[in-house]
């Protein structure tokens, strides 16, 4: 079995599917309502016989070109979702509206996208309903953001940190591209988001190099309750993250995890797990905050050597020169 990381994630989208065409939204494109008959200004994905997705915006007059032939525009508008349409070279093509997991794998990059399988987790775990106040940092690429904005809807809030002006335009593009319009309830700052004076919000989510650097930040801004998750890709940034929020107190005892997707191939009596398998992408670190000025219970543990390693590794960071004992 292959095991796909983070770092060769992007090849295994790419054998499953074409990048879009540069997203805009066109002037008279619609708001996607994401069911019924094919309009003018919808985002369809044509999937060829081998799977591979292909994803248009439909256009009066317009015309797809492949290597299988050219299809229509005309011949997709009026169609019901989940009809099959056929090039000039004879070509089956099946026409659906993408889901936000298949616009996230093929949109334009600037920063690394959070996948859907994290994102998932992040909304469902991290408990983001419907007109919550959100703040998440950086934006990159907008994958997360269409994902909360999903999830807090037009009468809640997202504040989206990034402080690249470049991440952040293609970030812009790409949500306003998904949504088919800006939506009403996101507010993209360009900036460091430990600069942010904002209060009140019901979740915070920080997907950045050193997230216990913006704790005291986090701190001021998170409800008592509200939950905090940190994005960090590797264990090093894992470790610490955990041991500042322990730290610090005022939290809950941290979680940390990791989720992994495995495919399986069923087909008859074969029926096997599949051959390549999506694994680490990052961890995940969840806690939540707790009233001023409470300290939670400590946790009872039994005396760990990892414990004590890293104990001796912070006091030879504020002490050089001190040795192992």
């Amino acid at each position: 079995m292959t095991i796909t990381h983070a770092a060769d994630q992007e090849e295994h989208d790419a054998d499953r599917q074409e990048p879009a065409a540069e997203p805009e939204t066109r002037p008279g494109t619609r708001q996607e309502a994401r069911r019924g008959e094919f309009h003018a200004g919808d985002r369809v994905q044509l999937t060829d016989p081998k799977g591979r997705m292909h994803t248009i915006v439909l256009e009066p007059g317009k015309s797809y070109h492949t290597h299988r032939g050219a299809l229509d525009h005309d011949a997709l508008i009026g169609l019901p979702e989940g009809s099959v349409v056929t090039s000039a070279g004879g070509t089956p093509y099946l026409a659906l509206r993408p889901l936000l997991s298949d616009y996230v794998l093929s949109m334009p990059r600037g920063a690394q996208v959070i996948y859907p399988k994290d994102a998932a987790q992040i909304v469902a775990m991290g408990d983001v309903f419907p007109g919550a106040k959100v703040l998440e940092a950086g934006a990159g690429s907008g994958a997360l953001s269409c994902s909360l904005l999903r999830a807090v809807g037009d009468e809640g809030q997202l504040h989206s940190y990034e402080l690249r002006e470049d991440f952040a335009a293609i970030a812009r593009k790409n949500v306003e591209a998904f949504f088919g319009r800006p939506h009403p309830a996101w507010h993209l700052h360009q900036g460091d988001v430990a600069d942010n004076t904002e209060t009140g919000f019901d979740r915070i989510i920080l997907d950045m190099l050193t997230p216990w650097e913006a704790l005291p930040m986090v701190e001021k801004a998170l409800i008592p309750g509200g939950v905090f998750i940190g994005y960090v890709a590797t264990t090093p940034q894992l470790s610490e993250l955990v041991e500042a929020l322990r730290a610090r107190g005022g939290w809950t005892e941290p979680r940390a995890w990791e989720s992994l997707v495995r495919d399986w191939h069923a087909e008859g009596l074969a029926v096997r797990p599949d051959h390549r398998m999506v694994a680490h992408t990052a961890f995940l670190v969840s806690a939540r905050r707790l009233a001023p000025g409470v300290i939670a219970p400590p946790r009872r543990r039994k005396p760990s050597k990892g414990a004590e390693a890293y104990a001796q590794k912070k006091a030879r960071d504020v002490t050089p020169g001190t040795e192992l004992g």
